[in-house]
């Protein structure tokens, strides 16, 4: 036991105190059965104080063992994660349904991440020390400090319950930040794991869960000192009301309806391909899938035949420990109602549908669907739909395609498919989005040397982009010290001495002016007559 042990243990018994009665259950149930797989505690904002008081406590000594130390305790965490992956994958498809494989990627992408920032945390917060920009301040060492905000509040949708906590939870422990998580109400058993993980590795207490529905969020949001938030664009919009109104800082990744465009010269079998996966991944449940193809008309018959193909071959069901199916159940009832309303009422409005269109009848489980015939005046190319569903628009040619594409509040991410690298890029630079794929999927997702942020109403700020996936949950502190020798005064302090302060008025003109203006002396014998 350290010498710090015995306060921490006492600073702990006041904050459980705190926390107050035992609160009421939220049970946890897996979509794809409706067994009840598990309860939670449906925290009150009483207790997610207590919490946040608690990681108070401790997140100075947390700051205090600097990048290195903190890189050990996540290293230990990646550790965990890799030896016990396969209960973890067990945990997820029970609250989600899905798939073994898509299962295994949650803990295996959450490897990768820390990694990447338990790595990279020391140089990314090193000071910088950014060059003078005129004479005057080059008699100053100027330093640029990067210190944590002390508590950041992650909130996580349902559709990756492991990978969407890691995402943001990691890159904020890295930073020096106490963390607390509150998860879906729908899938916070894989939250809660990942906290067991901690405390099992013995890490200190400078990360928690706080499980429960809306209210829980809401106090969370009320007592962190940043917020990181993904979910829906309405619920992100209240969020960043609470937090200027209390004049702390947020980032949210809100809604996406993702235009893919594939051009006649893209290579059809790819895109079909990758469209497929892009819009069919976890039930179509992801920020990034794509919910619109638009289609140049000379490969748009050959297109669509090769889509609804392969949509056709996807294997659906649900999973054991065993992989055998590629899709498997939506998250709740209500994401199925949204998708079967898109496609009623698309199909009411003229729109057929070329497979699947309905549910299949096990738990949620809803067919992968192709529509087509689909205008820009339906619910399934203005809403988003999140879920296993792909709009397909003829288009007339490229600028048609940009045209429809930037035809949305939405602007998260993209995809062109082209056999010219160089169109692609081009046409990459026009699209209204926070990210754009060239001949692929959801390739950003795992380059976190690249920011991932929407435009419009995809989102506020972003995650990652290499140093700035730990900087944004860092205060920037400017700190200026002196280089020569300590003066009486300053050139520029009362009393002012005329001939000292055109010195310095003069140097300011010539580090900043340009051509004889740099030089102007009747200027500064202007000044000059009025010293008295």
């Amino acid at each position: 036991m350290t010498n710090t042990e015995p306060a921490r243990a006492k600073k702990r018994g006041r904050a459980t105190q705190q926390a107050g009665e035992q609160p009421p259950q939220l049970s946890v149930h897996n979509p794809a059965t409706g067994a009840v797989v598990g309860t939670v505690a449906d925290e009150s904002a009483e207790t997610v104080a207590a919490k946040v008081r608690e990681l108070r406590l401790y997140q100075p000594e947390w700051e205090a063992i600097g990048p290195d130390g903190r890189k050990e305790w996540l290293l230990k965490l990646q550790d965990w994660i890799i030896d016990n992956t396969e209960h973890l994958a067990d945990v997820l498809q029970s609250e989600t349904g899905k798939p073994r494989v898509d299962a295994l990627i949650d803990p295996t992408f959450s490897t990768d991440l820390i990694g990447y920032y338990a790595r990279r945390a020391g140089k990314f917060l090193a000071d910088d020390h950014p060059a003078p920009h005129s004479p005057l301040a080059r008699v100053k060492k100027l330093t640029t400090v990067y210190r944590p905000y002390p508590v950041v509040g992650v909130i996580t949708p349902w559709n990756f319950p492991l990978a969407m906590p890691v995402l943001d939870v990691i890159p904020a422990l890295a930073a020096g930040a106490a963390v607390i998580l509150k998860p879906s109400e729908v899938t916070p058993l894989s939250a809660l794991e990942l906290a067991r993980g901690w405390a099992e590795i013995g890490a200190p207490p400078v990360f928690t869960v706080a499980t429960g529905a809306g209210a829980t969020g809401a106090a969370v949001v009320d007592n962190a000192d940043y917020i990181q938030f993904t979910g829906s664009t309405a619920t992100g919009r209240r969020i960043a009301a609470a937090c200027v109104e209390r004049m702390v800082p947020y980032s949210l990744e809100l809604g996406g309806k993702d235009p893919a465009i594939v051009l006649a010269d893209a290579d059809i079998e790819r895109a079909a391909h990758g469209i497929t996966f892009g819009g069919m991944f976890n039930s179509g449940q992801l920020c990034i899938s794509v919910e619109r193809v638009y289609v140049e008309a000379p490969v748009y018959d050959e297109f669509v035949a090769a889509l609804t193909e392969n949509v056709k071959a996807l294997r659906q069901g649900i999973d054991d420990r065993t992989p055998k199916h590629d899709i498997g159940a939506m998250a709740t009832e209500a994401q199925v109602n949204i998708v079967q309303r898109h496609i009623d009422e698309a199909v009411a409005a003229g729109a057929r549908v070329l497979t699947g269109g309905k549910r299949t009848g096990v738990g949620t489980l809803f067919e992968p669907t192709v529509l087509v015939d689909v205008d820009h005046s339906m619910s399934c190319v203005t809403e988003e739909t999140f879920g296993p569903t792909l709009p397909v628009i003829k288009v007339a040619d490229e600028a048609e395609a940009i045209r429809l594409a930037n035809d949305s509040s939405y602007g998260l991410s993209a995809s062109v498919w082209t056999g010219d690298k160089e169109r692609g890029e081009r046409i990459a630079r026009r699209l209204d989005a926070g990210a754009v794929n060239i001949n692929d999927v959801f390739a950003n997702l795992f380059s976190f040397a690249l920011p991932m942020g929407g435009w419009g109403n995809s989102g506020v700020g972003a995650r990652w982009g290499g140093a700035d996936g730990v900087r944004k949950y860092c205060r920037v502190q400017a700190i200026t010290k002196p280089i020569l020798p300590t003066q009486t005064k300053e050139l520029t302090w009362y009393p002012y001495q005329m001939p000292k302060l055109l010195v310095a008025l003069g140097a300011m003109r010539a580090a900043a002016a340009r051509g004889m203006r740099r030089i102007d002396i009747p200027a500064l014998m202007r000044l000059r007559g009025g010293d008295k």
